[in-house]
């Protein structure tokens, strides 16, 4: 028992040394503990300090908006720091004045004027900005710069000029592949007001549902949605809420292909004889069930497919006030499908249709004739793009930038989703470094380049669930987020990490709970029992990357996802760390405090086996972490036998480096599809242990 109380007092220590190393990282950089990093900022002397007396006043213009917005502010004020306001105090008080100088506009409009300026003093505060939305964003700038100091939580003095680098900066949710509760929504636009982010996507038809409540085709939820959609006023309600917080709402309703749900109750749309039902299996590509009966896209030849999507798009292009209407446009499903139909060989044939991409931009264009129609500008994904695609049209490129440059060389706007899709699991620093000027952009003119709008991070939702959501999309987007708000030179991993860590922590006063669903995920897979050494192995290992996921588990709509390869983060931030330490130390440049922890880590990792070991037969979800437990184990015994090497300046035999380095990448193999990410690190260290 003693023995015990002592590996989780080092647990606990060394948790403590992660946070305090985090903030001495962003210490040591020259910018601010905060996400995004402003375009400008001054630094000075001396802080303000917060209690509950101090008064918000506004100037200038006001409306209910930025009244709420005050709400929000102390709410969240109080939830970081515990302060309370003290509104009935008669002693003079230091002032938070805002200034606002016009309003917005009635619906919020891309490239809208965002700036701010914010001064802090020890004397007061004074946020200035054009309209409201650069109000949002400075209150937010505000509330992440509050800190604890000897004397109290407090403000350090700083002028502030900011404004964002791009004007479209978006979060894609998919609600059509999991439905996504209207708590979750709200959620994420509340952590998306807090970075800046400035866009909904949200993605609302899916081959398993059809989301969204239509007065004019009832069918469209009431058979394809198994009960699980929103009704026109909860979506009235998102937009309400996100207008306050200076986001946009943009739906997308996914055509011709992963469309299947609209067939469900409209049979009619389909080019194929049926009949539908939802597809509720995940496939091995791209999410697609592929049953020759169903394999079925849009019927781009019938008149009546295009009568229908006239009044349906109309239909929603009354309850979305934003501008721009994304179709989707993805035809991967359609151009094979429609290869191989007799029926629309026929019609290609009889009018003169080369192939089934000539198909596909009629088809194209007659959609966005309809969405021009209702006064909306239409969103397609990369496959919209052909040489006759009207220069109105905006393309979102999940192919990369070398296709975005093609649109934007065609006269079409663009912004890029390539390199942020967050459900492919990678590393915070993958999305950080993909920049939407790069590549063959980069080498268009300037006022070419003009017409790359920004970009969006993305989750798409087959193996997330309400529960597990949030702690996929945060608090990597936030590394997007400042990508597409910050200065381009903004390129510093190591701060980027260390504020990123310190935001992760912002977030949960900000009512993100993923901290604490996780907590809760790791209890309920060993019950009663302590889950401190289940927590060790879950911070050194990783999901699957990439897409689909390779594991011997069946995905349906209705699969648990409960193993602890959904329930960890994307990125295991403890082996970065290791990785960080690991690497300097075979470079020969790491400080003794390097190589302590490193042993440290390392240590707790060889013995964790024998702590987890008895907790794992008692339920499947665990006892497939056997294997992969002993693995961290015996990858531990060979990191601690390279550390001693390198420390006592004695080289390793060469086999026994070949054997070691053998049994390492045996270990990195994935089990449980986790994958244990502390082996680079332990690589390093017997490569250079050998000299």
């Amino acid at each position: 028992m003693q023995a015990r109380r002592t590996w989780v007092s080092l647990a606990a220590l060394w948790c403590v040394i992660l946070s305090q190393q985090a903030w001495a990282q962003v210490a040591a950089q020259p910018s601010l503990a905060i996400m995004p990093l402003p375009a400008h900022a001054t630094s000075s002397t001396g802080e303000f300090i917060l209690d509950g007396g101090f008064e918000m006043v506004f100037t200038g213009y006001t409306e209910p908006r930025l009244e709420r917005a005050r709400l929000r502010f102390f709410d969240t004020l109080k939830s970081s720091t515990g302060l309370r306001r003290w509104p009935d105090a008669t002693t003079p008080r230091p002032q938070f004045v805002i200034d606002t100088r016009a309003a917005s506009a009635p619906v919020q409009q891309l490239g809208e004027d965002e700036s701010y300026r914010l001064e802090v003093a020890p004397t007061g505060v004074k946020l200035t900005a054009p309209n409201p939305l650069g109000v949002l964003r400075g209150l937010q700038t505000f509330l992440q710069l509050v800190h604890p100091t000897p004397g109290g939580f407090a403000v350090s003095s700083v002028v502030i000029e900011d404004k964002p680098r791009f004007p479209w900066r978006g979060l894609m949710i998919d609600t059509g592949r999991h439905f996504m509760p209207l708590e979750i929504i709200r959620q994420n636009l509340d952590a998306m007001e807090a970075v800046k982010l400035n866009i909904l996507h949200w993605h609302v038809s899916e081959d398993q549902g059809t989301r969204i409540e239509s007065k004019l085709y009832p069918r469209l939820t009431g058979m394809g949605s198994d009960g699980q959609f929103y009704t026109q006023d909860e979506v009235r309600g998102v937009i309400a809420y996100a207008r306050d917080r200076g986001i946009r709402v943009m739906p997308e309703f996914e055509m011709p292909s992963h469309a299947n749900a609209l067939y469900v109750g409209y049979p009619e749309l389909a080019d194929g004889p049926g009949p539908y039902h939802l597809k509720r299996k995940f496939g091995e590509k791209w999410g697609r069930e592929r049953k020759p009966s169903e394999d079925s896209s849009m019927d781009p030849t019938r008149e009546s497919t295009y009568i229908f999507l006239d009044r349906f798009l109309g239909e929603m292009a009354a309850l979305f006030p934003d501008q721009y209407l994304h179709v989707g446009g993805d035809a991967e499903d359609a151009v094979t499908e429609w290869a191989t139909n007799a029926k629309i060989q026929q019609y290609m044939k009889d009018h003169g249709y080369k192939d089934a991409t000539a198909l596909q931009l009629y088809f194209t264009a007659r959609l966005q004739k309809i969405v021009a129609s209702h006064h909306k500008t239409m969103v397609g994904w990369d496959e919209v793009l052909q040489p006759e695609t009207p220069k109105d049209v905006v393309i979102q490129s999940w192919r990369g930038t070398d296709s975005l440059a093609v649109a934007v060389g065609r006269g079409n706007r663009g912004i890029l989703s390539w390199g942020y899709y967050l459900d492919l699991n990678e590393p915070a620093s993958r999305h950080f470094s993909v920049d939407p000027l790069q590549g063959a952009i980069g080498k268009l003119p300037p006022e070419q380049q003009k017409a790359v709008l920004g970009g969006e991070t993305a989750m798409w939702t087959e193996y997330v669930t309400p529960e597990t959501i949030d702690g996929r999309i945060w608090p990597r987007a936030a590394a997007v987020a400042e990508r597409l708000w910050s200065p381009q030179e903004d390129t510093n991993l190591d701060s980027m990490y260390a504020r990123l860590d310190i935001l992760s922590q912002y977030l949960t006063y900000r009512g993100i709970p993923y901290k604490a669903t996780r907590e809760l995920m790791f209890q309920r897979m060993v019950g009663t029992a302590d889950p401190a050494s289940l927590k060790v192995l879950a911070g050194v290992v990783e999901p699957p990357t990439g897409f689909p996921r390779e594991g011997e588990r069946a995905y349906t709509v209705y699969t648990p996802l409960n193993h602890l390869s959904d329930i960890i983060p994307a990125e295991a931030d403890r082996a970065r760390q290791f990785r960080d330490i690991a690497t300097r130390i075979a470079a020969g440049t790491a400080t003794p405090s390097d190589h302590q922890l490193a042993r440290q880590w390392l240590t707790l990792w060889r013995d964790n086996d024998n702590t987890l070991q008895p907790l794992l037969p008692q339920s499947p979800l665990t006892a497939e972490l056997t294997p992969i437990s002993h693995n961290l184990s015996e990858t531990a015994k060979i990191g601690l036998k390279a550390l001693d090497a390198l420390e006592q300046h004695h080289s390793m035999k060469a086999t026994d480096q070949t054997d070691d380095l053998a049994s390492l990448k045996s270990m990195g193999e994935p089990i449980a599809e986790l994958r244990v990410r502390i082996i680079p690190g332990v690589e390093s260290l017997v490569q250079a242990a050998h000299r």
